[in-house]
Order: C-alpha cells, then structure tokens, then sequence
C-alpha cells in the first residue's frame, strides 16, 4: 500500500506540473515566470559547460546569462579536441542531465524537500564564485533563496510538486530551444558567434549538425530514463500481491 501511494503522489505531481505547465502562456499572473524559467535552462546550459570543463581537470572562470536568455560560459579545458568537444556537448545535454535527475530525486515527496536544499545551496555557491556580478549573480542569488526557502517551509508533497515542475520546464527547454543544436552560427544580444555544435565539428570533424543530433539523442534518452524512473511503481494493489504475503 506505501508503494502504491508513493506511486500515486508522484504521478499526481507529473500531471499537476503538467497542467500549470500548459498554463504558463495563458494566465497573465503565471506569464511573468516564463522570463525566469528561460533563464533557469541558460543556468543549466552554462553550468554544464563549466562542469564539464572540471571534471576533465581545466577550470571553469566564470558565466553570464543575457536578458535574451541566451548565455556564456568562460572555461579553460585541457588541451587536446577531445576535451574541447566534450565541454562543448556537456552544456548542450546539461539541462537534459538536471531534469532526469530532478525527476529521479523528485520520486519520494522527502527526497525532494531534500532536493530542492541541495540545489538552492548549490547556485548560491555559484552566485558567489563563478557567476558574472549583475543580472546573472542576482538571478542564482534569489532562485537559489527561494529553493531554500521552499525546502525549509513548503511541506514534502508541494516541495515534490516544486521540483517535479522544474523538471517539466528544463525538459522542455531542450525541445523547445532544439533548434539551436541543428545551427552553426549563434546569434545573440552579444553577437554572432560559433554555436557549440560547430565548434565540436571543429574538434571532430563531421558536420555540424550530426553532432547536433547526437547531442539531442542523448538528451532525449536522458530524459526518458529519469522519467520512466519517476514513473515506475503500480497504482493499484493486486490480488495475487495479497495472496503472496
């Protein structure tokens, strides 16, 4: 019976998400997060090329995100093509990665009160040490707060439903903004530059928009399997479980 309740509340917490997802653009008081919420998957972009860029053993400087929504990551990798590219692809599967694994975390409601502590404590560490000062420091600064502040007060199931609706948003983004891995050039508010999937073509060779769809198969495989997680489990107790026992 606890693993069929479990099971329930969390797939009362995808459809909810869900729901308030499909009313974002709809409802004028909830339009005012779709801004933020751009920003959140440019945080997740960004952070996955500095990552990447140290556990391959380089540095990470710093990042900015643009009012566009559009962002960059300073990073030194090691020298050689295989880390270049591989820093280049940890951005673009970077919010894949976050929202598999906040549908993973996501699964029991205590988890993710958890969850959501450990991620607000984590931007804010990076609002302090890598985070460009201005727009991009204040914007982790205060999302970084509100999780917090979501996971000392919200009670366990709405911090669930909090992280499930991140996870929704994030997984989203990589559909919605997938064109940006089929482009060679990347315009933006600071300018024309290489998009990450030509400089991995740069490094590797190929064209541009293969790695591009490499990059999305994976993160779609990602996002598969972080949901599927979540999702496991029966909704209803069986008679022969009974009779088991």
């Amino acid at each position: 019976m606890q693993r069929v309740a479990v099971t329930r509340q969390a797939r009362g917490a995808l459809l909810w998400s869900v729901a308030l997802t499909l009313a974002l653009p709809r409802v004028p008081v909830l339009s005012v997060l779709g801004v933020p919420l751009l920003w959140l998957s440019t945080v997740a972009h960004e952070l996955g090329h500095g990552m990447t860029a140290l556990v391959l053993g380089g540095r990470f400087e710093r990042f900015v995100i643009r009012g566009d929504g559009s962002g960059t990551a300073y990073t030194a990798a090691p020298l050689g093509d295989l880390p270049g590219a591989l820093v280049c692809a940890g951005g673009l599967i970077g919010p894949a990665l976050v929202a598999g694994l906040c549908f993973v975390l996501a699964r029991r409601p205590l988890a993710a009160r958890m969850s959501l502590a450990a991620f607000g404590a984590a931007l804010g560490v990076a609002a302090v040490t890598v985070a460009d000062p201005g727009l991009t420091q204040l914007f982790l600064g205060a999302t970084g707060g509100l999780l917090l502040l979501a996971a000392g007060f919200l009670r366990p199931a709405w911090a669930q439903g909090t992280l499930v609706f991140l996870a929704v948003q994030l997984a989203l983004s990589v559909f919605t903004r997938g064109d940006y891995l089929f482009t060679e050039v990347a315009e933006s508010s600071a300018g024309a530059a290489p998009s990450d999937v030509a400089v991995i073509a740069q490094h590797l060779g190929g064209p541009f928009w293969a790695w591009g769809l490499a990059c999305g198969l994976i993160s779609l495989l990602v996002l598969i399997a972080g949901l599927a997680w979540y999702l496991r489990g029966d909704t209803r107790i069986e008679l022969h479980d009974l009779r088991a026992r």
